[in-house]
């Protein structure tokens, strides 16, 4: 271990995300001796990160932002924030993040950096006008960003290496393959230890941000055709908007499918163990994804999961060994898969014992945090572990 500790930072464009997605990593690095800062926009979970112990500030950052000037503000604050506070190395989270973070890493003369993109974001995945006329610029910036001496690229699923590499936008040389942020499976106890429900309806749950991009329309169409097929199914939606996203649903229409009786709509949820022990099955209809937190949550937790053919959902499952895999953009394959899970209970054990199995061996969060670190200690020469798990 050294002796004077590196300073990391950990950027990201919520607080929400370091929160629910990094936290374990940042009380990894603090337990292996690292000086830790976090960085994201405001928000709530910013109190809640300091409340750990840790030290956050907040970016004066608008994910939405377009305005050049602002855009030029945050990165000359980022700048001189890295040459004020002399970081070792900067670890970004998201494509905005990678470009803002590498470039005023680069400026202030840190002396390494990760960029962790978990997935490709909106602009790669919507056909919008905006998308499409956003993509060569975001192209072209995250070839100036990714690149150069002492540089990692972290990615969650083999599909975005390839696309990664074949785009040109990185070299496999410094692609490190990360299967996400990882999940805690000791809090997430098997189903069978829980006491199961025996009566009720069967319950379905999707539990993601509302984003079109979710499959959340063709999740609501699935609960209308099986409630036409007059199934007692209750469709679970368990969220929020992210009004950050171009991509976010408006309440309206989440509050006028309730109306109709289709889903019940939760809101956010911070027990999510609790949650899933009271569903029978989950899915995730996704247009594409880094590596789904939620899917790997459900699956530690034993439940049987349906969820898309794409990049990242087919990391967590193998169709017919541990889940369904249904096409993208496919109500009535989702509906089928769902409807298929309840008329077949062994079935449905089967992939969910299989689902934990497989969550247990590749996506305990210990793994992904001694991977991390071992990039950590490739960029900085450190030689550094982890402790046992008090995260």
């Amino acid at each position: 271990m050294r002796t004077a500790p590196a300073k990391i930072v950990l950027y990201a464009n919520t607080d929400w995300y370091l929160y629910n997605f990094r936290r374990s990593l940042a009380l990894a690095l603090r337990q292996a001796g690292y000086d830790i800062l976090l960085l994201s926009p405001p928000g709530p979970y910013g109190e809640k990160l300091r409340e750990l112990g840790l030290r956050w500030e907040p970016l004066p950052m608008d994910r939405r932002s377009l305005n050049p000037l602002r855009e030029f503000k945050l990165l000359w604050h980022l700048t001189r924030l890295f040459a004020r506070e002399r970081p070792s190395l900067v670890h970004s989270f998201t494509i905005k993040c990678a470009v803002y973070g590498s470039l005023a890493a680069r400026f202030a003369g840190v002396p390494a950096r990760i960029n962790a993109v978990a997935g490709m974001g909106y602009v790669f995945t919507s056909d919008e006008l905006k998308a499409r006329l956003l993509r060569p610029v975001v192209r072209l910036l995250l070839r100036g960003a990714l690149g150069g001496k002492n540089a990692r690229l972290v990615l969650q699923n083999a599909d975005d290496v390839s696309l990664f590499e074949q785009a040109g936008l990185a070299d496999r040389a410094d692609i490190r393959l990360i299967r996400g942020s990882g999940v805690n499976c000791e809090q997430l106890a098997h189903r069978d230890s829980r006491e199961s429900r025996q009566q009720g309806a069967s319950r379905v749950l999707l539990a993601a941000r509302l984003l079109w991009d979710k499959g959340i329309a063709e999740y609501v169409e699935a609960a209308r055709m099986l409630r036409a097929q007059g199934r007692s199914v209750q469709f679970l939606l368990a969220g929020t908007p992210d009004p950050g996203n171009p991509a976010a649903i408006p309440i309206e229409t989440i509050r006028g499918w309730v109306t109709e009786g289709l889903v019940e709509w939760l809101g956010h949820v911070d027990d999510m163990p609790g949650l899933f022990a009271t569903v029978d099955v989950v899915t995730l209809p996704s247009y594409r994804e880094g590596l789904p937190k939620s899917l790997i949550e459900a699956a530690a937790c034993g439940l049987p999961l349906v969820a898309t053919d794409v990049p990242g959902c087919r990391e967590v499952i193998t169709d017919g060994k541990d889940g369904l895999l249904v096409p993208v953009r496919d109500a009535v394959a989702l509906a089928a898969a769902i409807a298929r899970l309840f008329d077949d209970k062994e079935l449905a054990a089967r992939l969910g014992a299989a689902a934990r199995e497989k969550a247990l061996a590749e996506f305990d969060e210990r793994i992904v945090i001694e991977r991390t670190l071992a990039v950590y200690q490739e960029l900085l020469g450190d030689s550094v572990q982890i402790q046992p798990r008090n995260l």
